[in-house]
């Protein structure tokens, strides 16, 4: 396929941009005529395509969808640039960050605890409120393992999957599949809990073989401690016995030469009996289950007689999921789901019977809460693995695998990418044509009414070939196409002028798509680690009924952000929404207020379950990874107040001024409390304390300067570095839409705020001598 603008004869080509509008009605039929004529004329150019002025007809074309393509790809771009998270997380960790955690089309998995009075009762290990005051983490939050906990290790790992726990005393111990981001291949990594789970020392690589490992089954039998691992590549169920626990195994035998998948062994009425999927390349791997039973773990092993036991669909969950386990007597299988996408999530069933003659067992409900935060959660997209057992307190422990991601999610989104800069480039071609910079998509010597030289092979071919001529005319009228669209758009008129515009835009979206496909990675905006762990925070906001439709904006927005526990609603003034009237992913509580003050955002609250609380006025909105990125920072230094608004006091002159006095002065020592972290037991016991009454007073008096307040509070307590910057990549002021703002008249709302410095300054002293630099920190997140 050729694309030919008019040249000097075709009466729209030469330079697209000068001629945008310009309406070409030539049709590549006349332009094969004048080569004609040309050609009868003597001119010995003219079989290439009319002498010189042929050269420029394809080069007019080609560049006409050569600068559209240009255009719309720096469009996409900007887009790129300014509204889409990189793929790669920022998050500096030690060792080689960028060997490990490698985009990786199987997914992201990582490991989470749970626990509950038992296992249908499983509660995520946050529920528990475990507060480790020396990890800065508050409460310790899944996942609890992930790429970056094996990678900063000195273990390269893309993902964590298929934990298997093996328990002694107090300790635990997490064997589980890591994908080598060297080798691509899965090993079995170890890591040790002496704190039921809320930390995890990695101790390194169990087993490493020149095939891929996963689901490392391990079990005791006559003292010894064995690991049957899945590894199928090999072709063989391999069973390894431990010679320094928990890092160093040999071979112990091969228990069978088959390749199956997720097996486990499980001691039942006398008898050993083995579960596995044989993994085959006919897809029935995930819906596929055989039992063999024998006398002993170690085997010999002979098939069940109704083997296969499942051969069905891939959701019923037939392949295993986890260790099996006893409950009030009876036994339960764990099975993966595998119908919308590789283990979207596990199943439960109770075995019926089990015998060397039958098998029967019946699904029962699994009562797992899922997450409402999508991709921002953790294992918002799958869960497909499952080892719980009972402690000796009686109290039930849960090691669960989870993913943000669908299986084969990378791929599917630069399949996506490509056919939208395939559909950019079709667009293009058919404004071109509309345009008239293109004249004629079919090869000149394959329309019917082309007489200029051929070759006698050709010409012969033509003859030989019926279908040939069917195909000529068929091209024939296809070059008719253009003349036809230009004669029906009109692209002189208003409506013409309006498709026009409008293929633009549709081309500026699917470029913007195919960026965000191909650029934008998962969409998931994920939390940010500090020490190896994850924590969450109470997000904090104070309304009242005028502000009711951004609130409603606030929550839906806010409660998707990957480390928000809960959001406390301080309702100042009217008739407070009911919580069912918000669409939040997470718990949300309404606090009702007697007075209408300001002063009412710091109150102190035991009901609050956190450490860090973030004070977020409703009418500012930015994106979750600009929240986490504040969030990990106050976890780095939660003695201070971390925010996203910085504003510089002079000390002699104590007048209020913007960002843009601070960016002057390169330099801040005071952060707005409307968009910034802190700690809730501190602040608020700060703020009501009895030296604090007086600037509350204040605060009532002006309605307004409670932000204010507070960092003169923290500075009079400490004579170090109080506030700390954080740089959001967008924020949007929704006030700005709204009447409903202390603030809307600026004038006035600095001139109170300035009469507020001054008032403070007398109480508690002067912000005179401190000044802290933009961009003085390794992350460069306070540019």
């Amino acid at each position: 396929m050729v694309v030919a603008g008019g040249g000097d004869n075709g009466g729209g080509g030469g330079n697209c941009c000068m001629k945008w509008w310009q309406h070409n009605r030539n049709h590549c039929y006349h332009q094969h005529h004048y080569n004609h004529n040309s050609n009868s004329s003597g001119n010995s150019n003219s079989a290439s395509g009319g002498g010189g002025g042929g050269g420029r007809v394809v080069a007019a074309g080609f560049v006409f969808c050569l600068v559209c393509f240009v255009i719309n790809g720096l469009i996409a771009v900007l887009y790129g640039w300014l509204i889409l998270t990189p793929p790669v997380s920022l998050n500096e960790r030690k060792g080689l960050p960028w060997l490990g955690c490698q985009e990786d089309n199987e997914g992201s998995w990582a490991i989470g605890v749970f626990f509950g009075q038992s296992p249908f009762s499983l509660k995520p290990i946050e529920t528990t409120e475990i507060w480790r005051n020396e990890s800065a983490a508050w409460p310790v939050a899944n996942p609890v393992i992930t790429c970056a906990s094996a990678s900063d290790s000195g273990f390269p790992s893309n993902f964590v999957a298929d934990p298997f726990l093996y328990v002694q005393g107090d300790v635990f111990y997490l064997f589980y599949e890591t994908k080598n981001s060297f080798t691509m291949q899965g090993d079995i990594g170890v890591a040790k809990s002496i704190d039921k789970g809320a930390t995890w020392q990695q101790l390194g690589i169990a087993l490493d073989e020149e095939w891929h490992l996963s689901y490392p089954y391990v079990f005791n039998y006559l003292g010894q401690v064995y690991m049957m691992p899945e590894s199928s590549q090999k072709g063989e169920l391999r069973l390894y016995r431990v010679t320094n626990f928990p890092l160093e195994w040999e071979l112990d035998r091969v228990i069978m030469k088959k390749p199956l998948i997720d097996s486990f062994i499980i001691d039942h009425n006398g008898e050993y009996w083995l579960f596995g999927s044989e993994h085959n390349s006919f897809g029935t791997t995930n819906g596929r289950l055989e039992i063999w039973y024998s006398s002993s773990p170690l085997g010999p092993w002979k098939p069940h007689k109704k083997n296969p036991i499942y051969n069905t669909y891939r959701n019923f969950g037939a392949r295993n999921g986890g260790r099996p386990f006893r409950y009030n007597g009876n036994l339960y299988r764990i099975g993966q789901d595998c119908g919308e996408t590789y283990g979207r999530r596990v199943r439960i069933f109770k075995v019926e019977v089990l015998s060397r003659v039958d098998y029967k067992e019946v699904e029962v409900p699994f009562p797992f809460e899922e997450s409402s935060k999508g991709r921002n959660a953790w294992n918002g997209a799958r869960y497909h693995h499952l080892d719980v057992q009972q402690l000796k307190s009686g109290e039930w422990v849960g090691v669960m695998d989870g993913d943000r991601v669908p299986s084969g999610d990378s791929v599917h989104r630069f399949l996506l990418g490509c056919a939208s800069v395939a559909a950019v480039s079709g667009l293009i071609l058919f404004l071109g044509v509309l345009l008239g910079a293109v004249n004629c998509i079919i090869p000149l010597n394959w329309c019917a009414d082309y007489s200029g030289k051929r070759s006698d092979t050709f010409i012969a071919w033509e003859r030989a070939n019926v279908f040939s001529s069917k195909l000529r005319r068929v091209f024939s009228r296809l070059n008719r196409v253009p003349s036809f669209l230009r004669s029906w758009i009109k692209p002189n008129t208003f409506a013409g002028r309006s498709v026009l515009t409008l293929i633009f835009a549709l081309g500026v979206v699917l470029s913007c798509t195919g960026v965000t496909f191909i650029y934008g990675g998962s969409g998931a905006e994920e939390p940010y680690s500090w020490k190896g762990q994850f924590s969450q925070f109470t997000l904090l906001t104070m309304t009242y009924d005028a502000r009711l439709w951004n609130l409603k904006m606030f929550v839906n927005h806010y409660s998707r952000c990957a480390s928000v526990k809960e959001i406390l609603v301080v309702w100042n003034k009217g008739i407070p929404p009911k919580v069912s009237d918000l669409n939040s992913a997470v718990p949300v509580r309404i606090r009702v207020e007697d007075l209408n003050s300001l002063n009412n955002r710091f109150k102190v609250d035991p009901l609050i379950k956190t450490r860090a609380v973030l004070e977020l006025d409703d009418d500012i909105m930015m994106p979750c990874d600009d929240v986490e990125r504040g969030f990990m920072l106050w976890r780095q230094h939660p003695d201070r107040i971390v925010g996203f608004y910085p504003r510089y006091v002079d000390g002699s002159r104590l007048e209020y001024s913007g960002e843009k006095y601070a960016r002057k002065n390169k330099g801040y020592n005071m952060i707005l409390t409307g968009a910034a972290f802190m700690d809730s037991q501190v602040a608020f016991e700060r703020y009501w304390s009895e030296q604090a009454k007086p600037g509350r007073e204040v605060v009532d008096k002006y309605f307004n300067c409670e932000d204010v307040l507070m960092n003169f509070l923290y500075a009079n307590a400490s004579s170090s570095k109080t506030v700390e910057y954080v740089r959001p990549a967008w924020a949007i002021d929704t006030s700005k839409l709204s009447s409903a703002a202390i603030s809307r008249d600026t004038n006035v709302h600095y001139k109170i705020r300035s009469e507020c410095l001054r008032k403070f300054s007398d109480m508690y002293g002067s912000m005179s001598g401190r000044r802290w630099e933009f961009d003085s920190r390794k992350d460069r997140w306070d540019v």
